[in-house]
């Protein structure tokens, strides 16, 4: 199984000492090195431009965490998201996504009341 695999490797790369690395996959270069300053921690980073190359460096690098922006050249964050999850080597890897524009972003499938409670979270924050 993927995730049981993923998870086999985190293991083993903290049994031996490598810190997590994290992708960070945004066509903007200035928002890449916030995400990089802002994660306080023993890190190893690596970075993507666009689609394809995102998905290239994470077939390359198995890394622990995909940061991941929606709207990138080449190929969508959409698309290297779905290929990521069909990828049975990659598809328990932890993805975050970064969505200009959205007001709060859900994953799939959920409970009625984490739904219920979204509504109402950005209803507050706009009043």
């Amino acid at each position: 199984m993927a995730s049981s695999f993923n998870g086999d490797l985190l293991a083993c790369k903290e049994m031996a000492g490598y810190p997590p690395t994290v992708l960070i996959c945004d066509d903007e270069p200035s928002l890449r090195e916030l995400i990089r300053v802002s994660l306080d921690g023993p890190y190893r980073f690596a970075e993507a431009d666009d689609g394809e190359e995102s998905l290239e460096m994470a077939r390359r690098l198995r890394p622990d965490v995909v940061i991941l922006d929606m709207m990138m050249p080449r190929l969508s964050g959409l698309e290297v998201l779905e290929e990521l999850r069909r990828d049975e080597t990659l598809a328990g890897t932890a993805v975050i996504v970064l969505r200009q524009g959205a007001d709060l972003v859900m994953v799939k499938p959920f409970e009625p009341e984490q739904i219920m409670a979204a509504v109402e979270e950005v209803l507050t924050e706009r009043r």
